[in-house]
């Protein structure tokens, strides 16, 4: 099968490719053309995914269509962008038609839960990667940043913390584990879900905000530096999951929390005026620490003390000690 029958086949005739809002012209020509109406802005982020580094290879095609377009539709959230459209470079070291049908269908699944359509790309023969480039708008002024924070505001975040982290052994074949504890960890890891709606309703009312990918800390950290500001984290606030910790305890839990990553919720910082106006609408807002004036991100126990670890979080280029 050539490239261009593949892209036909497997993409070209999926439903989230059919157009849709802010989609002028979508897959069949050298470039698609997005319609950003007056007064937005366009938000663009690119994700790869590598095999072996950002999933386990081999792993289920279905989940991974799904968790690929999930962490790019992410950083949109983290905007407080509403999804346009994305691409799809796509890496492949063989062509097997089962194995791109299942992808096909998780990333066509979790496109049209996120109300996002597929506009192009591009196929070739390698080492197995995704790149996802999304695309998204905003109203011009309104999106969110990381250098808004200000002392003052309160640290929050829009969930859970540590699932995914806490179902690598289960994703690793390392572990086991009942399936009432195991299924939602596993479903955090592989479909998770962008938080464009809370993103969308921290518009005009967060100083600062970004998706947590890496951890926790290590995100945190990148808040405070792009704002000039210290961040305090109160470890005992830090929302765990029953499942997570069920599975792992709770030094491990808020070790996952804290570090592990791949979690996918929103880090953001609210002046504390707008907290009660936001939990009436119901959004699930848990506050975990504080921005003082200074720099750098702390840990803070019980009693105030600093108990921030050596490892923060996920760098792809650490050098060895």
């Amino acid at each position: 099968m050539g490239e261009f029958e593949l892209i036909r086949h497997f993409f070209a005739a999926a439903p989230c490719a059919q157009g849709g809002e802010g989609v002028a012209l979508g897959i069949g020509d050298d470039c698609a053309l997005l319609a950003v109406p007056c007064g937005e802005q366009l938000a663009i982020s690119t994700d790869t995914l590598v095999a072996g580094v950002h999933f386990a290879d081999p792993c289920d095609p279905f989940l991974l269509g799904q968790r690929s377009l999930a962490v790019a539709v992410s950083d949109l959230a983290a905007m407080g962008a509403t999804p346009v459209a994305f691409t799809l470079a796509l890496t492949l070291p063989t062509v097997t038609a089962d194995w791109l049908q299942a992808y096909a269908r998780g990333l066509n699944q979790m496109a049209q839960s996120c109300g996002v359509a597929l506009v192009g790309g591009d196929t070739t023969r390698g080492p197995l990667s995704l790149t996802m480039t999304v695309f998204g708008r905003v109203p011009s002024g309104q999106a969110l940043t990381r250098s808004g924070a200000q002392p003052g505001d309160l640290l929050c975040v829009g969930g859970e913390l540590g699932n995914a982290a806490g179902a690598l052994p289960l994703v690793l074949g390392e572990r086991t584990a009942e399936a009432i504890i195991a299924d939602p960890l596993l479903a955090h890891y592989w479909s998770p879900q962008p938080q464009l709606a809370l993103g969308q309703a921290l518009r005009g009312r967060a100083t600062s905000a970004m998706d947590i990918s890496d951890g926790l800390l290590a995100d945190c950290g990148h808040i405070a530096l792009a704002s000039k500001v210290g961040i305090r984290i109160e470890q005992d606030r830090l929302p765990l999951s029953e499942a997570l910790l069920a599975f792992l305890g709770e030094p491990a839990a808020q070790a996952a929390a804290l570090s592990g990553g791949d979690d996918y919720v929103l880090a953001f910082t609210l002046p504390p005026v707008e907290l009660p106006l936001l939990l009436a609408d119901g959004w699930p807002i848990h506050v975990i620490g504080q921005v003082v004036a200074g720099q750098g991100v702390a840990l803070l126990d019980v009693d105030g003390q600093d108990i921030t670890p050596q490892t923060r979080g996920y760098q792809h280029f650490r050098e060895s000690p």
